[in-house]
């Protein structure tokens, strides 16, 4: 058991770390303001090979492990907070959907503009009565000859305001075993989007609507009976929510530390004041806990899918390590922190959001209690028993 980096590992980490510094430093702040993608900053990091760092190299990826992924989503993280947003549409979620179980032509279609950082790709999962009941929604896939009609609508798509393609959950059929995913691009027929709304850290989603929109059938991803491997896929993608949330927790801690020595109140500097000295120690027990269970997440995994139990462990540690770290960095930090002029009060803002977003905290904790008692635990009312005549 070795809980350092390898040799191989330590050199990409100060490789990504020297080209953030370069590539990414200046304008971070004034990136992390602006609503939209960031697709000079995308175009960039696919210069420096950092898209598809999973995917095999057949597919136009890197072929690195799942650890390579979540080092470079940290290192970008603790210099350019928006820019590892980059690196995780890049190499998590629906990339990562795509890439595994897509075929050699939708591959060979869809993925070169995306490894290429040109365009970015939306996952359609949430629907307005279907959150973290994923299994409920109504977004319905109706047969049209040899293809399919999409009926329905999603909410709080991963870069709706600028994705060209999403991944979209349907349901083919009734049941969990209905449910699948087709592949729809912008302009479609039919795919109408809503007006943009914000999220409190300043970036934009839209409604997405779907009125009847034809999906050919190389354009099914995943027909009935695929949810099961979507959500596989989808733990991935809260590798990646994790680790985001905590290196943005751990930039928010540099800052705050950096503060502390050189702030003086009192004739004394702030890292001289036991409250604040327990705030620190807190917060780094915190993160350093929060990166063990990452690590040993992403570690397991290698190049395959991670566990659904060691995925929930990893983003509910992350996500409290990260929020309640930059929480207390704002507090530090005082009316410098709380104003929009430092990229603590942004950390602050954006790890909220990942404790919403890619599995809730009380949904984790119940996929955690499973794994403890080997059972699943319902969270639906009990079917009324029939009563006999």
């Amino acid at each position: 058991m070795d809980f350092e980096l390898n040799q191989e590992q330590t050199q990409f980490r100060d490789s990504v770390r020297r080209f953030a510094e370069r590539h990414l430093a200046e304008g971070a702040l004034k990136r992390a303001h602006e609503p939209g993608f960031p697709f000079d900053v995308s175009r960039t990091i696919a210069e420096a090979g950092l898209m598809g760092i999973t995917l095999p190299e057949a597919d136009g990826g890197q072929g690195g492990t799942l650890m390579d992924a979540i080092i470079a989503i940290e290192q970008v993280a603790l210099v350019d907070p928006r820019g590892a947003d980059v690196v995780q549409q890049g190499n998590f979620g629906a990339i990562r959907t795509l890439a595994e179980y897509a075929t050699a032509e939708q591959k060979a279609r869809y993925l070169p503009p995306l490894l290429k950082g040109e365009t970015v790709i939306g996952l359609g999962m949430t629907e307005a009565n279907a959150g973290s009941a994923v299994t409920d929604l109504t977004t319905r896939a109706e047969a049209d000859g040899d293809g399919w009609r999409i009926t329905g609508g999603k909410v709080f798509t991963s870069h709706s305001a600028e994705a060209d393609l999403f991944l979209v959950y349907v349901r083919f059929g009734p049941g969990v075993g209905g449910v699948g995913s087709v592949l729809l691009e912008r302009g479609q027929d039919g795919f109408v989007f809503g007006q943009p709304s914000n999220y409190m850290n300043g970036e934009q989603w839209c409604a997405l609507y779907f009125d009847k929109v034809r999906v050919e059938p190389e354009n099914v991803l995943l027909g009935p009976g695929g949810f099961k491997k979507q959500i596989a896929g989808f733990n991935a993608e809260r590798l990646g929510n994790a680790a985001r949330a905590r290196a943005l927790g751990e930039f928010a801690f540099n800052a705050a530390r950096e503060h502390a020595m050189t702030r003086s109140q009192f004739g004394r500097p702030l890292c001289e004041f036991q409250g604040l000295q327990w705030k620190f120690a807190d917060a780094l027990l915190a993160l350093e806990s929060a990166q063990l269970l990452l690590y040993r997440a992403a570690v397991k995994a290698d190049r395959g899918l991670p566990s659904a139990q060691d995925t929930a462990l990893a983003k509910l540690m992350c996500n409290k390590a990260g929020f309640e770290t930059a929480h207390e960095a704002v507090q530090i930090l005082g009316g410098t922190g709380y104003c929009d002029e430092h990229l603590v009060e942004y950390c602050f803002r954006k790890t909220r959001g990942w404790m919403i977003a890619g599995g809730s905290m009380e949904v984790m904790r119940n996929r955690i209690a499973e794994g403890i008692f080997e059972r699943r635990f319902s969270q639906r009312p009990a079917k009324a028993e029939a009563t006999a005549l």
